[in-house]
């Protein structure tokens, strides 16, 4: 993540769990825009959506302003999710390599340590506005005009 390598918006430990999940669905809402606008994706990891706003307003007719800017990438995250749903995807498949997961880290930073995906999905579950089966609730697809 752009917050753990370059330290955009902020420096985070790629360690820590708090706050991660909340990152994370920045993240991917920021990365869901770029792409669609046809930005290169890796610009992301230097650009934010502030740098790239006024482009879009500049090219595409209509309000694009930043508000529209991350309702968009919500949108288009959680249509990937209805998709996913529908195409046999579940909660079970968001998950890491049970190596990841089980076995702590031999060498470097992470020494002894394990991922710690299981305390960081609820969360992120609940930022999004899905059910605790990663199904985005009535409210949120209400909310999102989906």
């Amino acid at each position: 993540m752009a917050s753990e390598v370059l330290g955009i918006p902020v420096k985070t430990d790629p360690l820590a769990t708090e706050g991660k999940a909340g990152l994370v669905k920045a993240f991917q809402d920021a990365t869901s825009v770029f792409d669609s606008s046809g930005l290169c994706i890796f610009t992301s990891f230097a650009w934010t959506l502030a740098d790239i706003q006024p482009q879009i307003q500049a090219a595409c007719e209509g309000d694009w302003s930043m508000d529209k800017l991350n309702l968009m990438g919500e949108r288009i995250w959680n249509l990937e999710r209805q998709f996913n749903l529908k195409a046999g995807l579940t909660a079970k498949d968001d998950t890491l390599p049970p190596r990841l997961l089980k076995e702590a880290a031999k060498t470097g930073p992470a020494k002894g340590k394990v991922n710690e995906l299981g305390k960081m999905l609820p969360e992120y579950y609940e930022l999004r506005g899905w059910s605790k089966d990663g199904v985005p609730t009535a409210d949120t697809v209400k909310r999102l005009g989906l």
